[in-house]
């Protein structure tokens, strides 16, 4: 279970929040459920502001109803090899099913530098996971060059 706050560190940590979004589709925004959330969204983001002595422009509003991104969106990182998904797709063969898959969230998190090489290597090593040795050495290649021994957390009040 991760708390909101950190939750709002890997956010704060993993994105540039002082630049302007050119447009609605890729503005930066933290949405909250109640009171308090919004608070520390408030509270992190003005830290954020008075560390880096530049504006935020990322905005803090409501959740309301959400809306998942675009198919050329998902997976981003696992979408940029094609092979990969085509195994992947064998053992997901609907979309929904391929885009919910927590495996396929992990390995796609793996590509994007999240994650460490042990829990990398453990999911490699998973029998249900149908992929050829030559894309699992592909994703140990490609993450190698970004895995952190933990997930970045700015550390904020």
């Amino acid at each position: 279970m991760v708390s909101y706050r950190d939750l709002l560190g890997v956010f704060w940590y993993s994105h540039n929040s002082n630049a302007r979004a050119q447009s609605d589709q890729y503005k930066s925004v933290i949405f909250y459920h109640d009171e308090e959330q919004k608070q520390l969204a408030e509270e992190t983001r003005d830290y954020i502001e008075e560390t880096t002595g530049r504006n935020v422009y990322t905005e803090i509003v409501p959740a309301t109803v959400f809306y998942l991104a675009e198919d050329y969106h998902q997976k981003y990182y696992l979408q940029q090899l094609p092979e990969m998904v085509r195994e992947l797709r064998v053992i997901y063969p609907d979309f929904t099913d391929f885009t919910n898959s927590t495996l396929v969230a992990r390995l796609n998190g793996y590509m994007g530098g999240y994650g460490n090489e042990a829990d990398l290597e453990a999911e490699l090593g998973l029998e249900e996971l149908a992929i050829s040795e030559e894309n699992k050495e592909i994703i140990r290649e490609k993450a190698a060059r970004s895995l952190s021994p933990a997930c970045p957390v700015l550390p904020v009040p």
